[in-house]
């Protein structure tokens, strides 16, 4: 059940408004976030590309001529991605974030969506609040991790390493058994670009490969799958090697589950953890 909006608040497309118009309402509503996460109207634009972003499904609320919050909904075959969620600090607990997340997942019925998920900062009580009362459960902590340039330490296992092209990552990506967010599922991957991927055989017969997104300024959008042997010493192997190969650029990854088996191998080679996500779903019946 979808509830009307609050007295004076209308819900307008996003795509009624600029990506200029966008970033400045975003960036007002993050102000005070516990990770703000600026954006700029190029960034903005290529975030809607990039994650399947439906700008008709997504809403702008609107009281009078301010805009007071927005929040945009990706749209994939049978499942929707609430994100960007936002209410400007002094138009808060007047039901603007209720309204639009029930905006939303009415949008997500009309899509034929089974479930639509969403990620909240972890430590963000009150949308985490907002989210359990509207009927999400909690799947799994993600975490956002960060390395700085540098070689890494010590020695590597002995692996044979081969590097692989944007096809051949691809074709990886198939046979990955993890499950992704929606950050890091194949169709993020493939509308990001600048794919390439590792291979590591090891002696004993362990095996594994690491995609990765290669840009001129930072290495980011890390998937690392072990498909025989253990975890931590294929990761350990793919790793070291992405980053000798690499040495002067930052790393920047999103959404490794915290139970992982590579995690450990992560903080090994200097990864830090700059903040956690809270995954929930919310599954829809066959009747709304």
């Amino acid at each position: 059940m979808t509830s009307e909006p609050e007295f004076g608040l209308d819900l307008i497309p996003a795509s009624a408004f600029t990506f200029e118009e966008l970033t400045e309402a975003y960036n007002h509503t993050r102000v005070d976030y516990l990770v703000p996460m600026p954006m700029n109207a190029a960034r903005l634009r290529e975030y809607v590309q990039i994650y399947d972003i439906d700008m008709e499904a997504s809403v702008v609320a609107v009281d009078g001529n301010e805009i007071v919050g927005l929040s945009m909904l990706g749209v994939r075959p049978g499942r929707c991605w609430i994100t960007r969620l936002g209410v400007i600090r002094s138009k808060r607990r007047r039901r603007a974030g209720w309204t639009m997340v029930n905006h939303l997942i009415e949008q997500a019925r009309l899509k034929q969506a089974r479930y639509i998920v969403i990620e909240v900062i972890t430590d963000n009580q009150p949308a985490y609040n907002l989210f359990i009362k509207r009927g999400f459960s909690e799947t799994r902590k993600l975490l956002v991790l960060r390395r700085p340039p540098g070689p890494p330490a010590g020695d590597p296992p002995a692996a044979r390493i081969e590097s692989l092209n944007q096809a051949a990552a691809e074709a990886l990506l198939e046979r990955r058994t993890s499950t992704p967010s929606w950050v890091d599922e194949k169709e993020s991957l493939l509308n990001a670009g600048n794919l390439a991927a590792f291979y590591a055989h090891l002696p004993d017969g362990s095996e594994g490969w690491l995609v990765y997104q290669d840009t001129p300024w930072q290495l980011g959008r890390l998937v690392i799958q072990t498909e025989a042997g253990d975890p931590q010493t294929v990761g350990r192997a793919l790793l070291h090697h992405l980053h000798r190969t690499y040495p002067h650029k930052d790393t920047k990854t999103e959404n490794l589950p915290l139970l992982d088996p590579h995690w450990p191998v992560f903080q090994e080679l200097g990864y830090l953890e700059m903040f956690r996500r809270t995954e929930m779903v919310l599954h829809f019946t066959a009747e709304p």
